[in-house]
């Protein structure tokens, strides 16, 4: 099996009309993709990334899942955070890379979509095979009575709540999070109004795990999938790598395009570190 790498650094390369060839051949020859998405997808949109190009972390980890729910202090930072915050994903709007996507999937290529982002943006692009692997941002669930409702809502009420913190500004960071540090103790947090609950963004956290039936869902396509294409994922996080292991034991050939270093590259077939958007334009005037 050929393998193709297109990068001896982790600094991306500008010949996207080759890489774009070289993909589209990948896609004709293994018609049927399970693609994987992550927050490299998404950064065209204006929505911060979590990695750099050798995938170390750009700032602190965002909350940890047990944080969150055990204490206090780190859910009145959370919410406070996400009043500056939370907007940037809301309004994020798709960019020429998901519209990629959505033609890719138009024209038979896409077996399944599954995005590590809870931005939505593969959906309002008009994606329709699509699963989000760690959640989505735009709705709040109890995590006692599963209470279910939307994230603007709860925003608003927040906001309403602390008029003291309502005007923050504050440099987006990924997930609906910002970057402040201050003092959030007389946050007030809005609780379930069914049950006086924790209510939670409808998110799988960091140091949580992906529901066992999502995952098995995700899985069983790949298995009917020709190959699999990472897109815009450092992989470093296992919910997202698990499935290029997966591929190299079914013998699934794996090609990435993604700016930096992945978890997989020993692991791929192709490997294209150049920018997202330009390679998956040019690819579309070639299909």
């Amino acid at each position: 099996m050929l393998t193709t790498k297109h990068t001896s650094t982790c600094h991306p390369s500008p010949l996207t009309e080759i890489m774009a060839e070289e993909l589209l051949n990948f896609i004709q020859t293994h018609p049927r993709l399970l693609i994987l998405t992550g927050a490299g997808i998404s950064t065209d949109s204006g929505i911060p990334d979590y990695r750099d190009i050798r995938g170390e972390w750009k700032q602190k980890q965002p909350v940890q899942h047990q944080n969150f729910m055990s204490s206090h202090k780190a859910r009145q930072r959370y919410w406070a955070r996400s009043l500056p915050g939370w907007p940037i994903i809301r309004d994020a709007k798709p960019n020429p890379s998901h519209h990629a996507l959505v033609e890719l999937e138009l024209k038979g290529h896409v077996n399944l979509l599954i995005t590590q982002n809870v931005d939505r943006l593969h959906q309002k692009a008009g994606s329709q095979k699509v699963i989000d692997l760690h959640g989505r941002s735009d709705e709040v669930v109890c995590m006692n009575c599963d209470y279910r409702v939307e994230r603007n809502t709860v925003h608003s009420l927040a906001a309403e709540m602390n008029p003291l913190f309502s005007n923050m500004i504050a440099e987006a960071a990924p997930d609906g999070d910002a970057h402040i540090e201050m003092d959030f103790s007389r946050f007030q947090i809005p609780d379930c109004p069914e049950c006086g609950g924790i209510l939670k963004p409808d998110v799988v956290f960091f140091g949580d795990n992906v529901p066992k039936q999502r995952v098995h869902h995700c899985l069983e396509t790949l298995k009917s999938s020709d190959a699999l294409l990472v897109i815009g994922s450092s992989l470093m996080v296992y919910s997202g790598f698990r499935f290029c292991r997966y591929a190299h034991d079914l013998n699934k050939p794996i090609a990435t395009l993604t700016l930096g270093k992945t978890r997989a590259d020993e692991l791929s077939q192709l490997k294209i570190n150049a920018p997202i958007q330009d390679t998956l334009t040019s690819l579309l005037t070639r299909i």
